[in-house]
């Protein structure tokens, strides 16, 4: 496949507009075109269904009937997968879906110098922002000591973090990556599990190796575990630590006490980066009052190293019904209240 990262998505498109409510995108590359119709425009075909409107395929361009409104968030929809497959090389059903989200950032600003920084290159992707919120996740990321991230499921919490921290370790920024998580549901008494202290926590660790994968090979991640530059560790394991050279993230904290969140926060060292990343909607512990999340949130807000960012259903990046998934129990609680 030729070099597309490098051309800018205005210069591909041509965007023709009709009287009779007809919007046409011109491609000038037939493989971008491809890319974006997908195998059997199976991709063009996913598009037209979660957004229940007409998409067709004629020559080099692709026709929206649809009135004028709905036209422009395809087009919008269009231009942001076109992004996708130059940067990556290729459309993920994921792609699709959060390309319709109307909060995402607009992609023909993508490459503009304000917006150029936000994108984190990793060896197997690109990862670029879905919404104005994760694009201030990732500055904090990149400009605070502490970060603190609340918000539902989808949002990008972990993936994100986790993306910035691996390529600070590739850019040899820091030495290495700590993740850790609240073991909740063995009641971190984690000696009573079978096999070593990593066989015990990597069912809980889980989405974080998901995250790890998904940006590096498989082998690449399993050798970085072994000589310690990704270190797995259980909340309940930090306790005395002082942490170097390391970014270090905290998944699950809702599901941490105020005294946990606290002892993790103050392991923070010389040149280090401490992520607290949680969902208070999903608290496991018996009593959901000793949450030390929100807490922290309030209690550090105020501190110009730290940053607090918050994200609710507008910024979930997932299938487009578990952001209605999330408002819905979010109104009931509220209702409740």
């Amino acid at each position: 496949m030729k070099n597309f990262a490098s051309k800018k998505i205005n210069s591909e498109l041509k965007i023709v507009y009709s009287e009779s409510d007809t919007l046409s995108i011109v491609f000038q590359s037939n493989e971008l075109l491809s890319g974006v119709l997908g195998e059997f425009n199976n991709n063009l075909k996913e598009l037209e269904k979660i957004s229940d409107s007409s998409i067709y395929s004629r020559g080099n361009s692709i026709l929206l009937k649809n009135g004028s409104e709905k036209n422009e968030i395809l087009k919008n929809a269009i231009q942001f997968l076109s992004n996708q497959f130059l940067i990556n090389g290729s459309i993920e059903k994921k792609d699709i879906e959060s390309s319709l989200n109307k909060f995402m950032i607009n992609e023909k600003d993508t490459y503009s110098k304000k917006n150029v920084e936000y994108i984190i290159k990793t060896p197997k992707k690109s990862v670029i922002p879905r919404s104005e919120k994760q694009k201030s996740y990732i500055r904090a990321l990149k400009e605070s000591d502490i970060i603190i991230s609340a918000g539902p499921a989808g949002t990008g919490k972990t993936f994100l973090s986790v993306a910035v921290a691996l390529t600070m370790l590739l850019e040899k920024k820091i030495e290495r990556i700590i993740l850790s998580r609240p073991a909740v549901e063995a009641g971190e008494r984690l000696g009573f599990l079978p096999g070593d202290m990593r066989e015990k926590v990597d069912p809980y660790l889980r989405p974080l190796y998901d995250s790890l994968y998904d940006l590096l090979d498989y082998e690449k991640i399993q050798k970085k575990i072994e000589v310690g530059d990704i270190e797995i560790a259980p909340l309940a394991f930090m306790r005395g630590r002082t942490l170097k050279n390391s970014f270090a993230i905290l998944d699950e904290a809702q599901n941490a006490t105020d005294t946990q969140i606290k002892m993790f926060l103050t392991r923070i060292g010389e040149n280090s980066k401490i992520v607290i990343n949680g969902d208070p909607s999903q608290i496991d512990l018996p009593n959901k009052s000793l949450s030390g999340l929100e807490r922290s949130k309030k209690l550090l807000r105020h501190l110009k190293e730290i940053s607090v960012v918050d994200f609710d259903h507008k910024d979930v990046v997932r299938h487009p019904l578990v952001s209605k998934i999330v408002k819905a129990y979010s109104d009931k609680k509220l209702n409740n209240d």
